[in-house]
């Protein structure tokens, strides 16, 4: 699963994301640009409730990765 932040998000935001993930058990790896950041979340994401995810502040759109 890939988390695109919005375009200015703050640090702020990405804290709250990143924390959300690891009170879910969920492990991350961030990747920042000049002008986006991107999550790309670790482990079976099945779980995630992307509603609730997706309605954090910062967050542009989520991306489930298919299954092979």
């Amino acid at each position: 699963m890939l988390i695109i932040m919005k375009t200015g998000a703050t640090e702020e935001q990405k804290r709250h994301v990143k924390q959300y993930l690891v009170e879910h058990d969920f492990d991350f790896h961030q990747s920042t640009g000049a002008n986006r950041t991107i999550i790309g979340v670790i482990g079976d994401t099945n779980s995630i409730d992307r509603v609730e995810l997706g309605g954090l502040e910062g967050v542009h759109v989520i991306y489930k990765i298919p299954e092979e």
